[in-house]
C-alpha cells in the first residue's frame, strides 16, 4: 500500500507544485487583491465542506433507523475531521464551521460576500448548483471547480473521494502566501486578524493533525486494490488541474483590475 500512495504522489507532483509556485501569490501584496482573491476562494472552501459530507454520508450512517455501516476506524477518522471542520472555534472561542470562519474573515477584510451568500441562499431554497451559480453570478473558473467535485461526489467511488479529499485539498497553503498575508497584516491588523487566524487553523489541523487522519482514511478506502490507487491518482491530479485553473482565473481577474 505504501508503493501506491508513494506511486500517487509522484504522479500528482507537477500539479501540485504548479500549484505552490502559482504566479498568483505573488499579486496578493494589497487588500484589494486579497478581497477579489478571497471573493473567488471561499467557493473552494465551500466545496470542501460538501467533499467532506459526502465522505461521511458515504463511511457512517446518516440515515434512520441506524444501523453500522463500514468499519468502526473509518467511521472515527471521518467524524472525527468533521468534527474539527464543522465546529471549530474562531479567535473568539466562538463555535462555527471553517465555512463561517471564513466568511466572517472576508467580511471584516473589507471584501464582497453577496456572491457566495446569494450562491448559499439560492440552494438553500431548493435552486440546483447551476441555477444558484447564474443567481450568483459565479465565476466560470469557480463554477467549473464545483462541478468537477459534484460529479466526483455523483460518481460515490469512497476511495476516489477520500483520495481527493487528502490529496487535492489539504495542505496547499505555500510559505510564500502565509508570509504575504502576514506581512499584510502587520500593516492592517484588524482587517486581517480573522484572515490570518484562518489561515493558521487550516495549517495546524487540516495540515496537520487532519491530514495524518485523512492519510488513514484513504489507505482503509482504497485498500490493497491498484486499480482504485491508480483511478484516484488520475482524480487527484485532475482536482488539483481544477485548482489551478481557480487560480488562473483569479491571477487573470486582478489583472484585468489594475488594467481598468
Amino acid at each position: 500500500m505504501e508503493n501506491a500512495i508513494s506511486a500517487l504522489r509522484a504522479r500528482i507532483a507537477p500539479e501540485r507544485e504548479a500549484i505552490l509556485n502559482h504566479p498568483l501569490y505573488l499579486q496578493l501584496n494589497d487588500l484589494e487583491a486579497l478581497r477579489t482573491f478571497s471573493e473567488w476562494h471561499v467557493y473552494a472552501v465551500w466545496d470542501f465542506m460538501s467533499l467532506l459530507k459526502g465522505l461521511q454520508r458515504q463511511l457512517t450512517c446518516v440515515e434512520l433507523p441506524w444501523l453500522p455501516v463500514g468499519s468502526a476506524n473509518s467511521r472515527f477518522l471521518i467524524n472525527e475531521i468533521v468534527v474539527g471542520e464543522e465546529s471549530d472555534v474562531d479567535r473568539n472561542g466562538i463555535r462555527m464551521s471553517h465555512f463561517e470562519m471564513y466568511l466572517n474573515a472576508m467580511e471584516n477584510l473589507g471584501a464582497n460576500t453577496t456572491g457566495i451568500r446569494t450562491f448559499i441562499g439560492a440552494l438553500r431554497q431548493g435552486a440546483s448548483l447551476e441555477q444558484a451559480f447564474e443567481q450568483a453570478q459565479t465565476p466560470e473558473a469557480a463554477r467549473s471547480f464545483v462541478r468537477f467535485t459534484f460529479e466526483l461526489l455523483k460518481e460515490n467511488q469512497v476511495g476516489v473521494l477520500a483520495a481527493v479529499f487528502t490529496f487535492g485539498r489539504e495542505d496547499l497553503i505555500p510559505d510564500m502566501f502565509y508570509a504575504l498575508v502576514q506581512k499584510l497584516g502587520a500593516q492592517h491588523p484588524e482587517q486581517l486578524a480573522d484572515f490570518i487566524y484562518y489561515l493558521e487553523r487550516h495549517i495546524e489541523v487540516d495540515g496537520g493533525h487532519h491530514s495524518h487522519l485523512a492519510l488513514e482514511m484513504t489507505r482503509e478506502c482504497c485498500g490493497e486494490n491498484r486499480s482504485v490507487w491508480e483511478v484516484a491518482s488520475d482524480k487527484v491530479a485532475q482536482a488539483l488541474m481544477q485548482r489551478r485553473a481557480l487560480w488562473d482565473g483569479v491571477l487573470e481577474a486582478l489583472q484585468l483590475e489594475k488594467v481598468s
